[in-house]
């Protein structure tokens, strides 16, 4: 089968499947890749043992927290970030979300941030949902169907990074749209490897079919504030194509062996 994506990047570890497709392994943007779109999932779709595993911990679903609950319901969780502490008022206190949909403090989403060089990169046009649009909208589909594997594991990739959110401002990114962030223990501990694109939709039997692609993942889980998401997804609704169905979290997908 073709390699996927939502895997252990836990340093050291050694996946069963050998792929003979090389990763990109620098930053997007000195391959000529821009970002097209940004999403973000409930919990980790990857595993990185210590960081975001399964003895990682969130907050209950609230009862009156409709919106949450129901998308807690709909989207599968997935692995969470060892930061949650329920006595600590930064995982607690409530925030008020103005633009993200069912987000809750203390919980730990992935944002992954497909990067193309195909996308419509420093135009009007450049972010897209769903994404599939964002990353193929300069190539038609003659053009497709001739790329080999390493064509597209070097033109299309995804940055991932996992975070907790935090209720407390010292922990603010006005730019979390534009792509991970780097700074500091921030996108510095990076595993690059070649997979698919995610979601539940696809899980172990249904291959995902954008295959192969880079994938650059950060090792670590971060704390981010509630404040740095809801600007992102005011920053979403501001662009020419309609994002609002990336506006909340997604399922997150099985882990793949």
């Amino acid at each position: 089968g073709k390699p996927q994506a939502g895997a252990n990047v836990t340093k050291g570890y050694k996946g069963d499947m050998e792929v003979d497709v090389e990763p990109i392994d620098k930053p997007y943007w000195q391959s000529g890749l821009c970002p097209v779109n940004v999403h973000w999932h409930l919990g980790a779709e990857h595993y990185s043992l210590g960081e975001y595993d399964e003895a990682g911990k969130g907050p209950a679903a609230d009862e009156k927290d409709d919106d949450h609950r129901r998308l807690a319901e709909e989207a599968r969780l997935g692995y969470q970030c060892r930061h949650y502490d329920e006595n600590d008022a930064r995982f607690a206190m409530p925030y008020e979300w103005k633009h993200c949909v069912g987000m809750k403090v203390g919980e730990t989403y992935e944002v992954h941030w497909p990067h193309s060089a195909a996308g419509s990169c420093g135009t009007v046009n450049q972010y897209q949902t769903p994404f599939y649009d964002g990353v193929f909208c300069n190539l038609d589909m003659d053009t497709l169907v001739t790329l080999g594997a390493q064509d597209i594991a070097n033109n299309v990739g995804v940055q991932a990074q996992v975070f907790t959110i935090v209720n407390d401002e010292t922990y603010y990114y006005p730019d979390l749209m534009r792509g991970m962030v780097v700074d500091g223990a921030m996108g510095s501990d990076i595993a690059y490897y070649t997979g698919s694109t995610t979601g539940t939709s696809r899980d172990n039997t249904i291959c995902s079919q954008y295959s192969p692609i880079t994938w650059q993942v950060d090792r670590k889980c971060h704390m981010v504030s509630a404040s740095s998401f809801d600007k992102m997804c005011a920053d979403m609704k501001a662009q020419r194509d309609d994002m609002s169905d990336d506006l909340y979290a997604h399922g997150s997908r099985v882990l793949v062996a």
